[in-house]
């Protein structure tokens, strides 16, 4: 719901008492930050069209476009790989950079053949993983116990039952240790169970608060005591939204609609007790921590979506500016590909292509 569409909720410091109180202060922040999480999330919702059309239109068209001409780019590497001319190092490099682009390719665009030029090309091949691995079929010998000491001899014999001393000296202290650690957890169960009992308290509270705002709006608006069939479909549509503003426990969405039905007044927000303040306070603050996760369940999926790094800073108002720059870069990248695959007419320019490549290569596995 727009904001514009809402009333207001905070409270005001009266003429008898010109400064609020602390739940009072706590009250009005929290519903400041909960209107700022709602802005961010309409902000999201408004923001993802444009960005969807932009996309569609001129990013997905180049990606396209720039897979296809790597796909070319393999191609002619592959073709290219036998040409007389070229050296060893020559064809090492191209065989990296093919293995590199066509595993890539593979793997996104399912393309059988790209599979079967990167196998060619590839160095982590099966005889290569049979090195690595160990062969399965041998089993490792297990442990015997020990039977070489020589009980006949006086040495022999202290060292065995030094060993057997240390050894059992060993497991009575894991035995303390462990002996130790429940009587620990058992403390720490007892304080967590008072804390359980706290929270269960201030939950039963917490609900009480709803519950009873949302009988009161219930009772105003129930829509099968109203005669009149206009006026009855209006507060069946009302009482949708209360009810969806129950079912999220949302007690700023329940206040602001009896603001908006003026079943209560500035005068009556002014006024709520200390207690229920505090009960209210509750409720809101986890109203705020709901709509964080809400916001960063938002941005994650679109981070996911569109190939963002997780830990890139993205908001409703950078994500067109994200796009075009991603735009610009995949343009440059095309440009940059037109001119590689050109390089391939001439053995030369591809002997030069290789060695600047080569020391590209050189300096990534250096900075690395």
């Amino acid at each position: 719901m727009a904001k514009a569409n809402r009333s207001s909720v905070s409270i005001a410091p009266d003429h008898n008492k010109a400064t609020l109180s602390k739940g009072q202060k706590a009250f009005n922040a929290l519903i400041e930050q909960i209107e700022k999480r709602r802005e961010r999330l309409s902000a999201w919702e408004a923001a993802m069209p444009a960005f969807l059309r932009k996309y569609m239109n001129q990013y997905v068209p180049l990606e396209q476009a720039s897979i296809d001409l790597r796909i070319q780019l393999v191609h002619r590497m592959d073709q290219a790989y036998d040409e007389k001319g070229l050296s060893k190092s020559d064809r090492s490099t191209m065989a990296e950079l093919i293995s590199e682009l066509a595993g890539a390719l593979a793997t996104r665009t399912d393309n059988p053949e790209l599979k079967r030029i990167y196998e060619r090309y590839s160095e982590s091949g099966s005889n290569k993983e049979a090195v690595a691995k160990p062969d399965d079929t041998k089993s490792v010998p297990e442990a015997e116990p020990r039977d070489d000491v020589d009980l006949n001899s006086p040495e022999a014999a202290m060292q065995r039952a030094h060993e057997q001393m240390e050894q059992h000296e060993a497991q009575e202290a894991a035995a303390r240790e462990a002996r130790e650690a429940h009587r620990a957890q058992r403390k720490k169960t007892l304080k967590q169970r008072a804390a359980e009992s706290r929270q269960k308290a201030e939950q039963a509270e917490t609900s009480v608060s709803i519950r009873e705002v949302y009988r009161k709006l219930a009772s105003a608006l129930h829509p099968d005591r109203e005669l009149d069939p206009q006026e009855r479909d209006r507060k069946t549509a009302l009482m949708q939204r209360v009810n969806q503003a129950y079912d999220k426990k949302s007690l700023l969405q329940l206040l602001e609609l009896q603001l908006e039905l003026e079943h209560i007044d500035q005068t009556a927000i002014d006024n709520i007790g200390e207690e229920r303040l505090k009960h209210y306070n509750q409720i809101l603050t986890e109203q705020v921590a709901e709509l964080d996760r809400e916001i960063a369940r938002v941005e994650a999926e679109f981070k996911d979506r569109f190939g963002i790094q997780t830990s890139a800073d993205v908001s409703p108002g950078t994500i067109m500016r994200i796009l075009s720059a991603d735009i610009v870069s995949l343009q440059q990248s095309l440009h940059a590909l037109q001119h590689e695959l050109r390089v391939f007419d001439d053995v030369k320019q591809l002997k030069d292509w290789l060695k600047m490549v080569k020391q590209s290569l050189a300096t990534t596995r250096f900075d690395s």
